[in-house]
């Protein structure tokens, strides 16, 4: 995919809608997956002095707590775009007044300065997103120069035994399709990233029954393909549904099964090169001014 084109399998009507009416709660896997790349956090030797979360009320709100651990000094900005979400970011992430009276990292809801934060952290978003680019271009102007991203997102093997059952019954898509990790960093490179490191890993999740795999879909997300049913189906068509999962997602053990295919990614913000663009903001002007430090 280039710089100019958008994902062909997401509905950008259905990818804002969603973004709008998406629960104020942070699913269990994306806690489990935030978890992981904190731990990915001891490798970067670099301390930032302030960090944003993008979107963490649904990226994760543990996996947040654990960020601010790894940096406690750090300013923390939190974006949330929308006001429920916002809401609940001020509430559970805001830090107490005799802790601020103490020092240490503060936390500011709203948006990021250009150039504000040394890393920006983005856990489980990057999917369901109908302009990635656009997104990625949002990311680069919020870090400073030197400055790295630590994103993670599904990759295309997520949902393979649903998508398996849905083509075999003749139905539409279960979900979009999921970008894989290499287009991410040309799509990274081509927004002005450098030396992007991408890496994936599979996580099976099991289910007892069939109500509970879908509540958990629900939960992680909804399906954005423009071939997806065109319209909301009855009861009969559930309980088969319920029926067909039952019957072939079934492991060895008695379990649901089902996979997700989950995508880390990594970058660093370089200093511009002038003569490739017609504008320079005046914090990357200030690091070029200064000789562009060594990297740790």
């Amino acid at each position: 995919m280039t710089s100019s084109e958008r994902p062909p399998t997401i509905d950008p009507v259905a990818a804002a809608r969603w973004e709008r009416s998406a629960p104020a709660a942070s699913p269990w896997l994306h806690e489990e997956v935030g978890r992981r790349m904190a731990e990915r956090l001891q490798w970067i030797k670099r301390a930032p002095a302030a960090w944003a979360d993008w979107e963490p009320v649904r990226g994760g709100l543990e996996a947040h707590a654990l960020v601010a651990q790894q940096y406690p000094q750090a300013r923390a900005h939190v974006v949330e775009p929308q006001p429920k979400r916002a809401a609940v970011a001020k509430e559970r992430l805001a830090r107490p007044w005799w802790k601020r009276i103490a020092g240490g990292g503060a936390v500011e809801v709203g948006p990021v300065p250009v150039g504000g934060v040394q890393m920006l952290w983005s856990n489980m978003e990057l999917h369901m997103a109908a302009d990635p680019q656009a997104l990625m271009r949002e990311w680069q102007q919020a870090l400073a120069v030197d400055g790295f991203l630590m994103f993670s997102c599904l990759g295309p093997d997520t949902l393979r035994e649903l998508r398996g059952l849905y083509a075999a019954l003749g139905w539409p898509a279960p979900s979009h399709e999921f970008t894989d990790m290499h287009d991410w960093g040309d799509m990274l490179v081509q927004g002005g990233f450098a030396e992007p490191v991408m890496d994936m890993e599979r996580i099976t999740l099991a289910f007892e029954t069939p109500e509970r795999l879908l509540q958990e879909l629900r939960e992680l997300g909804a399906n954005l393909h423009p071939g997806r049913f065109g319209a909301l189906r009855g009861r009969g068509w559930h309980a088969r549904l319920r029926e067909e999962i039952g019957r072939h997602l079934r492991s060895e053990d008695g379990q649901l099964t089902l996979t997700f295919e989950i995508i880390y990614g990594h970058a660093l913000k370089p200093l511009p090169r002038v003569g490739e663009q017609s504008a320079v903001s005046l914090s990357d002007m200030r690091a070029m001014l200064r000789g562009g430090r060594s990297r740790e």
